[in-house]
């Protein structure tokens, strides 16, 4: 049975055979493989915690009559402790047996609340990479904004620096132990392959680094930078 067909079991079917495949030694490689499939792996983790739940309420409950049944037995005397005793063997082996697969259950969740991390961390994992992917184009657009900028040399606006900027006070964690890094130097460093630059690449790689090392706060267009004006003197300067 593949992983497709236990999703089209019912609940009942299900958890038996769950029970069935929960204790290790017995359980069978590629039925336990289709229980903890991705796309099912949340199902039998629900199943096995309620299975568990109702085998303690069952343990306590027992416990509880047999205590009532034992002031019962020796209420009535000589033939009540006989009832007594004679009854114990049956529940101790009961409990024994209930008592082992409580525990097995128990294990079976643990087992299974690791499968789902495992499967809740790959989705993460996947996810994370898409918009890390998301991220690296979106950095290299805005570099070649910038280059673009640089090579045809015109006047940049107040909005092409603050966009420029981002590139040097956003970033992203790295490594083990998840250092930030800019998103400049990741385009640099890991997002970019680098080879050789033809001689024509040369000057638009060093129109980048002028405009690189430009001021990165207000153009002169918005800082308005005074004009210097001479009044009244001999040189008729404005």
């Amino acid at each position: 049975m593949d992983a497709q067909q236990l999703a089209d079991l019912d609940d009942a079917e299900y958890e038996q055979l769950l029970v069935d495949n929960v204790h290790p030694p017995v359980r069978d490689p590629d039925t336990w493989a289709a229980l903890t499939h991705p796309g099912n792996i949340h199902r039998p983790r629900s199943i096995a915690a309620g299975v568990h739940q109702r085998t303690a309420h069952t343990l306590r409950k027992r416990k509880a009559e047999r205590e009532a049944f034992q002031q019962e037995c020796f209420s009535r005397g000589q033939a009540g402790k006989r009832d007594w005793f004679d009854s114990r063997a049956e529940y101790e082996d009961w409990r024994r047996r209930a008592g082992n697969f409580h525990q097995t259950m128990q294990r079976a969740i643990s087992e299974l609340t690791h499968a789902v991390k495992d499967v809740n961390r790959a989705q993460g994992d996947r996810g994370a990479g898409a918009t890390r992917d998301t991220l690296r184009k979106l950095t290299a657009a805005v570099q070649r904004h910038q280059a673009a900028h640089a090579k045809a040399g015109g006047i940049a606006e107040q909005a092409d620096y603050e966009l420029w900027r981002l590139l040097d006070t956003l970033g992203v964690p790295v490594g083990e132990d998840q250092s930030v890094v800019t998103l400049r130097t990741m385009l640099d460093i890991y997002w970019t392959d680098v080879v050789p630059l033809a001689e024509a690449e040369e000057e638009t790689t060093q129109a980048e680094r002028a405009m690189r090392s430009a001021p990165a706060g207000q153009t002169g267009h918005y800082a308005g930078v005074p004009r210097a004006r001479h009044v009244h003197n001999s040189k008729d300067l404005a």
